[in-house]
């Protein structure tokens, strides 16, 4: 098995997730600035994880990812599945034919498939949860800040109070005055 960023980024990414899923959607962007993953690359993973549901997402201002259900029934195995990255180390992707079509299964095809499964029993025992514990372990900070959204509740410059005429005949009768 090879694997590869794709695999690593959507582990890191939920794990970033994960962590700050007590405080409401995460915007992507924000996953982005704070695990240096580019932005299209996350939208491209999280598509992928939607439709395997193991993420939610909401629209509008303040929206953003959380979390398709609990950190603890996530595990390292449905995440690398959801975004498609093989976990196979057969030379033949498991279809018995590494010799060529009509030559049957190598030698070693039962070793590779063995180790599959191990691989695959091995990260389908590690749950998000467990790494989102063992970064916390680490003492990993988490901003409590939300991230600056454009659009906010508060105006950004206040009015500017203007005193001049607002239509023609207002104009006229300024300058009869």
């Amino acid at each position: 098995m090879r694997l590869t960023t794709k695999g690593r980024f959507a582990v890191t990414a939920m794990i970033d997730l994960a962590l700050r899923s007590g405080s409401g959607p995460v915007a992507l962007a924000a996953i982005s600035q704070r695990q240096q993953i580019s932005l299209s690359y996350l939208e491209q993973l999280f598509g992928k994880l939607r439709r395997h549901e193991l993420v939610e997402s909401t629209r509008g201002p303040g929206g953003g990812y959380s979390l398709g259900r609990g950190a603890a029934e996530i595990t390292v195995a449905d995440i690398i599945v959801a975004v498609d990255e093989p976990i196979d180390s057969t030379g033949c992707g498991g279809k018995e034919s590494c010799m060529g079509e009509d030559s049957g299964k190598c030698m070693t095809h039962d070793l590779w498939a063995s180790l599959n499964t191990k691989m695959i029993e091995y990260l389908d025992s590690i749950s998000l949860k467990k790494l989102v514990d063992d970064q916390l372990a680490k003492g990993i900070s988490i901003d409590e800040a939300p991230v600056k959204r454009a659009i906010s509740s508060q105006p950004v410059v206040k009015p500017i109070k203007v005193t001049a005429p607002n239509s023609v005949f207002a104009l006229g009768s300024a300058f009869n005055k």
